[in-house]
């Protein structure tokens, strides 16, 4: 498994909420959703029932191919930087499960307040970081192996 440059893991650890973008039937929708991130893995950890419309979206219309977004709000040209993301979300369930409540717990003490903590994880095959403090646009780039074969 190839993991993305540093700057990019730095970033999604500085951070805690990505946009998370969805399409049924050619109806787009987004969510925001508070997640850890699991280096090793190269995953991103979240919680969502599955009641919510973006996870009937995904599990409704068997389509399970998302994208997403994490940005850094200045309006400082200069300090501007953010990531867009697709990939694909699959229920938490068996090995590493645990690892990954536990992931999320640390970061989220509050959610073990919650009745049932359902766990998605979301596996980026692209990764595209702006980045200004070194340069205007300057673009980072990372595609997973697999990515790569399919395009």
């Amino acid at each position: 498994m190839t993991h993305p440059e540093q700057q990019i893991i730095d970033f999604i650890g500085e951070h805690h909420i990505f946009t998370l973008a969805i399409a049924r039937d050619n109806l787009p929708y987004c969510a925001t959703c508070y997640y850890a991130w699991m280096k090793e893995q190269n995953q991103f950890i979240f919680t969502s029932d599955h009641e919510t419309r973006h996870i009937r979206d995904v599990v409704e219309g068997n389509n399970y191919r998302v994208a997403g977004a994490i940005a850094l709000e200045t309006k400082i040209v200069g300090k501007i930087r953010g990531i867009q993301f697709t990939g694909f979300i699959a229920a938490l369930v068996g090995d590493g499960r645990e690892t990954a409540r536990q992931r999320y717990l640390n970061r989220f003490p509050i959610a073990r307040l919650m009745p049932n903590l359902h766990l998605w994880a979301l596996v980026p095959d692209f990764i595209k970081m702006t980045d200004n403090r070194l340069g205007f646009g300057k673009k980072l780039v990372w595609t997973s192996e697999e990515f790569r074969k399919s395009n």
